[in-house]
């Protein structure tokens, strides 16, 4: 059971069979009540036919009763004495008397000729019109009946009958429930019969149906388990041709194992280059230290002083990035970006050129943005670094509102960005030519930082040119809602 196709098969034909089950039996049921209502149709018209002969004053051995193996008749008085039985029964139950002997009744009519009709002076006196059968609707009930020394089960109706001297009997005609109970085992054996069949049929239908939906599933799970095996990310699943939702899981598969392939490669690169950027500070440190312990006197402490706080930085971003991979959320502070950017100004006391501040948002209160305070500080800071590497004379920077947010614009005099080089300065480690032959150039990671932070905040940073000359970096931050 720990196969889809088998639970599915399984839970298909359980389904089934409980909807045949179900339907069966309700077959079944109405079979068998409308046959027993025609039996039950045909009890009350024998009944009513005995009947009307005794509202015609028929003596009760006179009684024709027609065939008493299909139709046995009982008759009661008021007091449920048995006044008259059809020919020939024997045993009789369901009729609230099983009595099947004729009692004197004090009422019985009297005895005429053989013919059934009375003394001319009995019909002179005698109102024939008084004897009358009962409209309202025959009591039902099932019973047994033994007929000439055949047992059987009937369906009787009771139906009242009142004579011309007022005495009320009660008739019961019962009608035989054979064909009802032969019909209804014919259909129930029909349906025991072919229920297995209709169930291995449904199983085997099931299981094959399942089996070729799921044929692309496995495809794509041994593709994926030979890409686990062989490490090789730049292998995809086959994709069918269907747009059901085998196909729709296929191409997510491959979406993912493009970004996966893209992330892994990333993280490759990251770690080479991060070698590489440490490599550098810490071998000349070193060798500064060797020096430095075999000649004291030429030791170059601010040299190694320089590499040791370029490590440190270094350090910082690398784990720094390695938190926003992580998928680090942004705090929930509410930030004035245009009160953090003086902050951050006023920190910078060092500066080569002194950097100008336009506020155009509006004040007191400002524009307020929802986020991490060390985060997006660290942002403007890496703006600012970059500005002051590459500036001639003049570093701004202006706050201003934008349409759903607020942007903080950095500008610089500069010899600017290339148009084809403007996506690719913010990936990691990468430097232009000119900024790689600075002394301070940096490792390439400040501007990846920036806009990974804006990233995550929901924001976003660009670059593009100020004018004749210089570049204009633009962080636009949503305002908080």
């Amino acid at each position: 059971m720990r196969s889809v196709r088998a639970r599915a098969a399984l839970g298909a034909t359980v389904v089934v069979a409980l909807a045949l089950v179900a339907a069966g039996l309700a077959a079944l049921l109405v079979l068998r009540a409308n046959l027993t209502d025609q039996a039950g149709l045909q009890a009350e018209v024998a009944a009513r036919e005995t009947a009307g002969q005794l509202a015609l004053d028929v003596p009760y051995d006179k009684l024709e009763t027609g065939d008493e193996e299909d139709h046995p008749v009982q008759v009661t008085d008021e007091d449920g004495r048995v006044v008259a039985v059809s020919e020939d029964l024997e045993a009789i139950s369901g009729t609230g008397t099983d009595r099947v002997t004729p009692q004197s009744s004090p009422a019985a009519p009297e005895k005429g000729d053989d013919d059934g009709d009375r003394d001319d002076d009995d019909d002179e006196g005698a109102d024939p019109g008084r004897g009358e059968v009962s409209t309202d609707e025959p009591d039902f009930s099932n019973g047994t009946a033994t007929v000439d020394g055949d047992r059987a089960d009937y369906r009787f109706a009771s139906v009242e009958a009142t004579d011309s001297a007022g005495l009320t009997l009660t008739v019961h005609a019962g009608a035989p429930l054979a064909a009802e109970q032969r019909a209804v085992a014919s259909v129930r054996a029909a349906m025991l019969a072919a229920l297995p069949v209709v169930l291995l049929v449904v199983a085997g239908v099931t299981w094959l149906v399942t089996r070729r939906a799921l044929r692309p599933v496995e495809d794509i799970r041994r593709e994926m388990a030979a890409i686990t095996a062989s490490e090789d990310l730049g292998r995809r699943v086959p994709e069918p041709g269907s747009r059901d939702e085998v196909a729709r899981l296929a191409r997510t598969t491959n979406e993912t194992l493009t970004a996966l392939e893209s992330s892994v490669d990333r993280q490759r690169r990251f770690v080479a280059d991060a070698s590489h950027e440490l490599r550098s500070p810490i071998a000349s440190l070193r060798t500064q230290l060797e020096v430095g312990a075999a000649h004291p006197e030429l030791l170059d402490v601010e040299g190694a002083v320089a590499d040791t706080v370029r490590l440190q930085v270094l350090a910082a971003d690398l784990l720094l990035l390695a938190r926003l991979d992580a998928g680090e959320r942004p705090g929930n502070a509410r930030l004035e970006p245009a009160a953090l950017v003086r902050e951050e100004v006023a920190q910078r006391t060092g500066d080569r050129i002194p950097v100008a501040v336009v506020v155009s948002a509006p004040e007191p209160g400002g524009l307020e943005v929802t986020g991490s305070r060390g985060q997006l500080a660290r942002v403007i800071g890496n703006l600012l670094d970059n500005a002051q590497r590459h500036a001639v004379s003049s570093v701004a920077v202006e706050v201003r509102a934008a349409p759903g947010g607020v942007v903080v614009a950095v500008t610089d005099d500069g010899a600017g960005v290339p148009e084809a080089e403007r996506m690719r300065i913010f990936e990691r480690f990468v430097r232009l030519d000119d900024a790689r032959a600075r002394d301070d150039g940096g490792a390439g990671l400040g501007l990846a930082i920036a806009r990974d932070v804006a990233t995550r905040h929901g924001g976003r940073l660009t670059v593009a040119g100020a004018g004749e000359r210089g570049a204009r970096f633009e962080l636009w931050l949503p305002v908080s809602r």
